[in-house]
């Protein structure tokens, strides 16, 4: 299932090869998609992309002319529209000549391009869905990647809620508190930090501060000489066991590790060698080794 960084890396994509490239007309859905039709006709308008979380929105901006000074055609749009896409299981976008189109493509846009090229959105299981004149979903909390701040805020402010009962590696798929974070990312945190899953996420989290002060205790154990080395032990702990930290960092590792995903040379060239990523990614997610879980099925 894409997470926040597929998500990210799917705005990127659209951006960059989107950039210059004129569209024209509906936009036009799959006869078999349940998701809401899209009321948008233009005869040339622009395509830009950004992420928050688990969510991607595209920008539709029309494109002004003296047509459009002079009050436009009727039933042209001539105010920006956004549209807010959930990728579900299997959602990404693809952009393609029109003849390329794949199989599976729900929504598409149509540039003026001669041969036509169309950005669609793919979703072969169709649990992805879109929202026109969409909003950031209400209730998601602050994105792990791009509002640390927020997001930290959020978590502890919220430590007493009843939701903080559940095991850690429950709470973790929880997009209130967490917005971006799904199965092989929980996987990788917890795995590096050595909890077991099903800690209650309460006393994982007790004792975090709403800001992050990692910085600053790095430089106090540098210059300050006196500090004991139990105590210069005791701060790289507390760095390490960081878990909202590392709920911010790994994802973003993902995004900066190049050639993965939504790489536009390599999605449009290689779509089997990304189908061969995801197996690996998946793999490599069912056979983590989960501290605890031994013990647990005993």
């Amino acid at each position: 299932m894409p997470e926040g960084p597929e998500l990210h890396l799917a705005s990127l994509f659209v951006n960059k090869m989107c950039a210059g490239v004129v569209f024209t007309g509906p936009v036009r859905k799959s006869e078999v998609s349940k998701s809401p039709d899209v009321p948008f006709t233009c005869d040339a308008y622009c395509i830009t992309a950004a992420s928050r979380g688990k969510e991607v929105k595209l920008t539709l901006t029309p494109m002004k002319s003296d047509g459009a000074k002079r009050g436009g055609k009727a039933g042209q749009a001539d105010q920006p529209m956004d549209v807010v896409f959930r990728f579900g299981m299997s959602g990404f976008f693809r952009f393609t000549t029109e003849d390329e189109l794949p199989k599976h493509a729900h929504l598409r846009f149509y540039s003026t391009e001669k041969p036509c090229r169309v950005l669609s959105f793919v979703d072969t299981r169709r649990f992805g869905s879109w929202q026109p004149d969409g909003t950031w979903q209400a209730g998601r909390g602050p994105c792990i990647m791009f509002e640390y701040k927020s997001f930290r805020e959020n978590v502890v402010s919220h430590l007493s809620d009843r939701a903080f009962d559940r095991p850690i590696c429950e709470v973790l798929l929880n997009q209130k508190f967490f917005n971006g974070i799904g199965n092989y990312l929980r996987a990788e945190i917890l795995f590096r930090l050595n909890i077991p899953p099903f800690v209650p996420a309460r006393t994982v989290l007790e004792g975090l501060e709403s800001e992050d002060l990692s910085d600053r205790r790095v430089k106090n154990e540098i210059t300050d000489a006196k500090t004991s080395d139990q105590a210069k032990k005791k701060v790289v702990k507390e760095e390490v066991g960081d878990l909202l930290r590392l709920c911010h960092t790994v994802p973003l590792e993902v995004v900066n590790l190049g050639g993965k995903g939504y790489d536009p040379e390599k999605i449009q060239s290689h779509p089997r060698q990304k189908r061969e990523q995801r197996k690996k990614m998946t793999m490599i997610t069912q056979t983590r080794r989960w501290p605890g879980v031994a013990l647990k099925a005993q």
